[in-house]
């Protein structure tokens, strides 16, 4: 086959209807369009199959190019590597090379959120947000190693927030690994510094021990006369006798609500381990949510704040408490110790039922799926029994 000219390139035109396909030789070719347009086209065999890939445009790249791209092209084929696939390959990695962490983490973060909670959710964008997109967020995630990691790290330990800093380097760990498997970067960067993170040591949640339980729920029984806001003395109640998390206290809506079958359904989106639960109301309960339901004024949630589309802050309960002169004694999460404690030493009560009163996340997560309304009869005896314990406790007994 006779090579081409570069002036026969030039002044080559479509003969056909459709194109036309000059040879050059060793499998290059220049394919001419009806439209005018030229591509260089190649050639190959790859496990004894005709193979072709576009290398390029005429006159952007000339012949002289065009052939020394084809024999590159040779070359890959004769050792066995697909040119097309070679060429895919390239692209993607020009494409993501250059994406920056934060580029790569909302995308991360754009297909798991819909399987958290929506407050978990929420805790993981805010602290890359806070703690992560302000140092490294534009660097290239690819670029980043541990040296760099660690400095942003060590930012906000120097804050003497050591435990958020290891969950923080935590979620960054896993947006690295997510970069891994979609080709954005080669490692692991937060694995690597794990052994020069600082120590955190676990501090229990403030609480009472049981015998000040009567001095507690005395105290919250005249929080309205003495600092003059029923609602959050009613959360504070709502709190104690239901013993369920501050969030997912303050962001109940009516429509969980049915005061029928007195039962409070917690819809799964708002629970820590994202499946619904249900909590028995109690009929002191049942007293505090329809005064609960007056001092809403048509706000569909049950705790709205001053705007009364949005809940009160979960900041509410922990002030209450302080102004009740119970600051670094009692905490919203300390009711929830306090009810397992007194309803396991009670002795009356099933160990399991507790658990599942408590929502804490089953061990077998299959079985754990199915057991929103498990020991309800049981479970509904004992939050009576938990209520009525309160209701004695104010009245000093």
């Amino acid at each position: 086959m006779p090579k081409l000219t570069e002036m026969q390139c030039r002044k080559a035109k479509c003969e056909t209807r459709t194109i036309s396909k000059l040879g050059d030789g060793d499998g290059l070719y220049l394919w001419v369009y009806k439209t005018g347009i030229k591509v260089w086209h190649y050639r190959y065999k790859i496990n004894g199959k005709q193979m072709g890939i576009h290398i390029g445009r005429y006159p952007d790249m000339s012949l002289a190019e065009a052939r020394i791209e084809a024999r590159d092209k040779r070359k890959l084929s004769f050792d066995g590597i697909d040119p097309a696939e070679d060429k895919r390959r390239k692209q993607l990695e020009n494409k993501v090379s250059g994406m920056t962490f934060e580029d790569v983490a909302r995308e991360w973060y754009g297909k798991l959120q819909p399987t958290w909670t929506m407050s978990h959710a929420t805790d993981v964008l805010r602290r890359l947000q806070v703690n992560i997109f302000p140092t490294v967020g534009k660097r290239p995630i690819a670029d980043i190693d541990g040296v760099e990691w660690l400095a942003a790290i060590a930012k906000i330990e120097q804050r003497g927030a050591t435990d958020l800093a290891r969950r923080v380097s935590s979620v960054g760990g896993q947006v690295f690994r997510y970069g891994i498997a979609t080709g954005r970067c080669k490692f692991d960067v937060p694995s690597s510094i794990r052994g020069a993170l600082a120590p955190h040591q676990r501090i229990n949640q403030p609480c009472i021990p049981p015998r000040k339980l009567p001095t507690l729920m005395q105290a919250i029984m005249r929080y309205a006369d003495d600092i003059g806001d029923h609602q959050t003395q009613l959360a504070l109640l709502m709190l104690a006798h239901t013993f369920v998390r501050t969030n997912e206290l303050i962001n109940a809506t009516w429509a969980e609500i049915d005061f029928e079958r007195a039962v409070w359904e917690i819809p799964q989106e708002r629970m820590k381990a994202g499946r619904g639960h249900i909590v028995p109301l109690s009929r002191q309960c049942i007293g505090y949510l329809t005064t609960l339901k007056e001092l809403s004024r048509g706000s569909d949630l049950v705790f709205p704040g001053r705007g009364r589309l949005n809940p009160i802050s979960s900041n509410t309960m922990i002030f209450a408490l302080y102004r009740l002169g119970f600051k670094r004694q009692m905490t919203g999460h300390g009711f929830r110790a306090l009810a397992s404690t007194i309803l396991n030493e009670s002795g009356l009560f099933n160990s399991d039922w507790i658990e599942r009163q408590l929502a804490h996340e089953e061990g077998n997560k299959v079985r754990g799926a199915y057991n929103r309304a498990q020991y309800l009869p049981d479970r509904t005896r004992m939050m009576q029994w938990w209520s009525d314990h309160l209701d004695q406790a104010a009245l000093g007994s």
